[in-house]
């Protein structure tokens, strides 16, 4: 068992309510309190291929990877527990696909970091459930309402589409750039001058504008994206065919659905898990990076200035480049001898 995050203990001080309910957890998933929880049934649907890998090994089929609710596994369900993300329009766009298949009468808990905006759930659920707090602990806050209005989810409301260097742009809440390019990508992508030929992989893909503009510019290039989150997957899959383009799309914590070796590895990589740093992503990607790199092959990222990037680059492949740098962001490079 993992050590439960301070949500989830605040979550064990109210078991009583479960036992007998049939419970489903949602939203930020980031331990393994579901497949301990006491309860007539459990299922968890988390939007994080690693988060599902781990539960599904221990629930099976009652855990699910997906960027959106299926009816029928959500629909045995009376109570929704459910984890307040960073992002308060990811939190509106799950809330609104979870409670279209909850009835009328299910139990809502909603728990989160204080510092992550739960407060706002109150407001956020206004008309669909009256939400009370109930508890605080932690530094957590859990409320609790029964669900007075199920919702009619309509993904078609919740795209955001925007134009990138000459590129149309597809991206669902929680996406790293929903609503315009960010500068990192953006200074990335102003480093891209010569062709970019052979097989290309965009690690931690996001929307898919980084793959999608190497593919405008160079037909040939074969492009692979890959991303932990589903609703990255489903964007980058949908840039992709709004700009007539093929590519392999597939869900991978960093390297570990990867197969292939690469000419070119590019990332705008996160640096977070939920809301706390976490390096542990980006220093696997950079330290694996030469397995997955064909001789010759380049890695290419764009990353805060701050970070600790350039060590870890030269320990990996033995030199680095700075290719461009800004007052926030340097993208660096280094190539496979």
């Amino acid at each position: 068992m993992s050590l439960l995050t301070p949500a989830s203990e605040v979550i064990q001080r109210h078991l009583e309510h479960f036992t007998e309910r049939h419970v489903v957890l949602a939203g930020d998933i980031q331990d393994e309190l579901a497949a301990t929880l006491e309860a007539a049934s459990v299922r968890v649907i988390t939007n994080q291929y690693h988060r599902w890998k781990s539960l599904s090994n221990l629930m099976g089929t009652n855990a699910q990877f997906a960027a959106i609710a299926d009816a029928d596994f959500i629909r045995p369900c009376n109570t929704l527990i459910y984890f307040w993300p960073k992002n308060k329009q990811e939190a509106c766009f799950q809330l609104d696909d979870l409670c279209t298949h909850l009835t009328a009468g299910s139990q809502i808990f909603v728990v989160g970091e204080n510092r992550s905006g739960v407060k706002s759930a109150e407001s956020i659920m206004e008309g669909i459930a009256t939400l009370q707090k109930i508890d605080s602990a932690r530094r957590c806050g859990l409320y609790y309402g029964e669900l007075e209005q199920p919702t009619q989810f309509d993904i078609t409301r919740w795209w955001r589409r925007y134009e990138a260097e000459n590129v149309q742009i597809h991206a669902l809440p929680g996406v790293f750039s929903h609503n315009e390019l960010d500068i990192g990508s953006d200074l990335l992508l102003s480093t891209l001058n010569e062709p970019v030929m052979g097989n290309v992989l965009d690690i931690a893909c996001g929307n898919g504008v980084l793959a999608a503009v190497i593919g405008k510019n160079n037909p040939d290039a074969t492009l692979t994206l890959s991303d932990v989150s589903a609703a990255a997957l489903m964007s980058s899959t949908a840039t992709l065919q709004a700009n007539q383009l093929t590519g392999k799309v597939i869900a991978s914590d960093v390297y570990s659905d990867i197969n292939d070796q690469f000419d070119w590895i590019i990332s705008n990589p996160p640096f977070h898990d939920g809301l706390n740093t976490s390096y542990s992503a980006v220093e696997n990607m950079i330290y694996q990076a030469p397995k997955y790199l064909k001789r010759g092959g380049k890695f290419r990222i764009v990353a805060n200035a701050f970070l600790p990037y350039p060590d870890m680059l030269d320990k990996a492949f033995g030199s680095h480049e700075l290719l461009a740098k800004t007052g926030k962001f340097k993208v660096y490079q280094a190539t496979k001898r």
